[in-house]
């Protein structure tokens, strides 16, 4: 029986436009991508990104507009159940950034066992493009971003 999981992330921009992405190592394979997560039920998706970011980003933010919500078939990466639906937003921060940095791309270590760790950094607009995240959703909204903004 096929799935439908609903993700939503966040896309924000510093004051040096660069644009805020999340290098994670999930079940032995690394991924770039946008800060955000899994809709729960009972929750908009409005009230998702804003409780994703407080949690991964301890962050404050607003939502600025609806940038794009996945239109084509995609399976999970993790999986070959699950219809991914990934919507994403466009967000102000409404308090200091305060988390933590990789200084490069995966500069973490991956404790003994660990089946998930994450970090966030900073990409220079003049070197964000599809290629700078790795899931295919992502790489179609970046494109946008490019575009867009």
């Amino acid at each position: 029986m096929s799935q439908f999981t609903v993700r939503v992330y966040g896309i924000l921009f510093n004051e040096k436009k660069q644009v805020l992405v999340s290098d994670e190592y999930i079940r032995g394979g690394y991924y770039t991508k946008f800060p955000g997560g899994g809709l729960e039920f009972g929750e908009g998706t409005l009230e998702c990104i804003v409780r994703e970011w407080k949690e991964e980003v301890n962050q404050d933010v607003e939502v600025v507009e609806h940038i794009y919500t996945t239109d084509f078939f995609q399976i999970s990466a993790f999986d070959n159940v699950n219809q991914i639906i990934s919507i994403y937003y466009l967000l102000k921060a409404v308090s200091p950034f305060v988390a933590p940095l990789l200084e490069r791309p995966f500069g973490f270590e991956i404790p003994e066992g660990a089946s998930q760790v994450e970090g966030l950094r900073w990409v220079d607009w003049e070197d964000f493009s599809s290629a700078t995240v790795s899931l295919p959703i992502d790489k179609v909204l970046a494109d946008l971003v490019k575009a867009k903004y």
